[in-house]
């Protein structure tokens, strides 16, 4: 039995991720801060035959990420995580007027919150004989892409969210080497229609969760340490 514990999963990409891998057989664990919300997600897809339980995380929080993997641990391996809770945070202010201060809540969740919670279930994904981890992040993260006139992703002028998202293509790269038995890969969805922003996206969240769902299925041997999307590899 697989099992896979996903962060931000109570709508949106999480959600669908959840349902996908859910309808996969695995069992899987429906990271959510709001507990209601989450509440209500999981029980909406173990409706439709899914394993699915419902674990209260906020990954800004040491103490909440500490209680999800007490509630975790007593139930063994942990397969895959996936680290998809994510933010726009100040996103929308241009950079002449962004600030210092205006990092701290995206980067909070988009770097620190993958960071904290990789950081605490490793004793879990270390009891499985395939352990995976996945990378939720942004075509705004890759350099090249912002880079390309020929992209959307190009004419958005914005210092915080691309710069929390190529902040943490690099953590991923970086856990990819300490962690060889290991896959450990980041994604970009794509343009998906989310709350992120304001359901303007043109894929919907479907056709958006597709690479992290593959992502989280690759095989033993597979690809490590590096940025996919459902066209194949992204560059940095």
């Amino acid at each position: 039995m697989t099992t896979a514990l996903i962060t931000g999963a109570n709508k949106g990409l999480g959600f669908e991720t959840a349902r996908r891998l859910a309808d996969l057989g695995w069992t899987i664990h429906l990271g959510a801060r709001d507990p209601e919300r989450g509440e209500q997600a999981a029980t909406q897809l173990s409706e439709g035959g899914g394993d699915v339980r419902f674990v209260q995380l906020d990954v800004t929080s040491d103490d909440s990420v500490g209680g999800a993997f007490d509630s975790l641990e007593p139930l063994g391996p942990l397969d895959v995580l996936v680290n998809n809770a994510g933010i726009i945070g100040a996103g929308r202010r241009s950079p002449l007027e962004t600030e210092s201060h205006d990092f701290l809540a995206c980067f909070g969740v988009n770097l620190l919150g993958p960071v904290r919670v990789t950081h605490a279930m490793l004793p879990l994904l270390e009891r499985s004989e395939q352990p995976c981890i996945v990378m939720v992040s942004s075509g705004m993260g890759s350099m090249s892409i912002t880079s390309d006139p020929r992209r959307h992703e190009s004419t958005i002028q914005s210092l915080v969210y691309p710069a929390s998202k190529a902040a943490l293509n690099m953590v991923t790269t970086q856990y990819a080497k300490a962690l060889p038995r290991y896959r450990v890969n980041a994604v970009d969805p794509g343009y998906t229609a989310t709350d992120l922003n304001g359901h303007r996206g043109q894929k919907t969240v479907a056709q958006g969760a597709e690479i992290i769902v593959g992502m989280a299925q690759a095989a033993p041997g597979g690809p490590t340490g590096g940025f996919f999307s459902d066209e194949g590899p992204v560059p940095w």
